[in-house]
């Protein structure tokens, strides 16, 4: 079995999440996209592969969580909800 990647999670939303997070505070990002609380993991992947991405805050500031759940950096938005379809499939892939 293949580990789960951002990329194969459920597609939450098509824009990525603005939260303020605190220095030194760990968060539990959701990578299965299943979860009723987004950006975060509600344990929601139960039965399943996939894990949520701890993310530990260096600083006090606005991040931007990804919430397409096809980023390259998770579980911060590197701007790939740009290149999905309204199917919510990479467009790349279904021209």
């Amino acid at each position: 079995m293949t580990e789960p990647t951002a990329s194969s999670g459920k597609v939450a939303s098509d824009r990525p999440m603005a939260v303020e997070v605190e220095a030194g505070k760990s968060y539990h990002w959701c990578s299965c996209g299943k979860s009723t609380i987004q950006p975060w993991c509600d344990g929601a992947h139960a039965g399943t592969v996939f894990k949520p991405v701890i993310y530990k805050a260096q600083e006090t500031k606005t991040v931007y969580m990804c919430c397409c759940k096809k980023t390259h950096h998770a579980p911060t938005c590197d701007g790939s909800h740009q290149f999905i379809n309204d199917s919510g499939r990479d467009a790349y892939y279904c021209r």
